[in-house]
């Protein structure tokens, strides 16, 4: 009998810029058990390894011991799915190329695979979830940054390099604000969650009408400040999802002009804000297709 038959889960691993989050599941997709950490807790990679090993490991133990998991899998902003590399990832504090799927095989013993976060998820979604049975959509992450995953008949696009479709580096507005990549203007420096946060501030300090916002020191507004804003009302706040919402319409409308998807599926905390960002978001899309 293959032995793989006999290993009964799968570990996890979702490494986002502010939480990582881990746990285990089975053949079905059911999460056995799973916690998380801050990603940024970590100075070094090597000391992230660790953190992330001692979680895991009693989650491990508890349901059967390493011989039961079949492998892993790691979700990563700027992932290599090619190298199982964490290259120049502009949202982690570690800088450079980060052999991350090396560094806990050795911890664990376990085989693990890495990839971009946005590409898992796109797996994930076309395997259990809203996108199965389709062969062409667009995942889009609205989390710290803007991940994307791309699946055109029916198979992951990962381009010569892996790293193709980085939908959040594309250019929204021409010499716009300075992203962690380098370059001026990405997408995900307006429509992530710290692109909104990010928005509030710049709005806040140009303008003189009330705001709840005004209640919060600016460096410290998140998009969900601007969130329950919004629900409670204030203009202003609702003006910054209006803004967030006709960008990302733009860029997305230019991305079906390309790959024609069947659907574009959104996750992340930024998704949650329901018709405050995607009323426009929809208009947008329509208009320019």
């Amino acid at each position: 009998m293959n032995s793989n038959l006999e290993k009964t889960y799968v570990v996890g691993i979702d490494i986002g810029g502010t939480n990582t989050v881990f746990g285990i599941v089975d053949a079905r997709g059911t999460i056995i058990a799973s916690s998380s950490i801050k990603t940024a807790g970590c100075p070094t990679a090597e000391e992230y390894a660790d953190e992330v090993c001692k979680n895991l490991l009693p989650l491990i133990i508890a349901n059967g011991g390493v011989d039961k998991i079949r492998g892993i899998g790691v979700g990563a902003p700027n992932g290599n799915y090619y190298t199982g590399t964490i290259e120049f990832a502009p949202n982690l504090p570690w800088k450079g190329i980060i052999p991350l799927a090396a560094m806990f095989e050795e911890r664990l013993g376990i085989p693990t695979a890495l990839t971009n976060d946005a590409n898992a998820a796109a797996i994930g979604e076309m395997t259990y979830g809203a996108a199965r049975g389709m062969k062409d959509f667009i995942m889009i992450t609205l989390g710290t940054g803007v991940g994307s995953g791309i699946v055109i008949n029916g198979q992951m696009v990962y381009g010569h390099d892996g790293f193709a479709g980085e939908l959040g580096h594309v250019i929204a507005r021409r010499g716009g604000r300075l992203c962690g990549c380098g370059r001026k203007g990405c997408l995900e420096t307006y429509c992530s969650a710290t692109g909104v946060a990010r928005t509030a501030r710049e709005l806040l300090a140009a303008r003189t009408e009330p705001s709840l916002l005004r209640n919060i020191s600016a460096e410290s507004i998140t998009s969900k400040d601007v969130y329950d804003a919004a629900v409670q009302g204030d203009k202003l706040a609702q003006e910054i999802f209006e803004t967030t919402g006709t960008i990302l319409g733009e860029s997305l409308a230019d991305a079906i002009a390309f790959s024609s998807p069947e659907a574009i599926v959104l996750f992340g905390g930024l998704a949650k804000s329901g018709d405050y960002i995607m009323k426009l978001f929809r208009n947008q899309s329509m208009i320019m297709c």
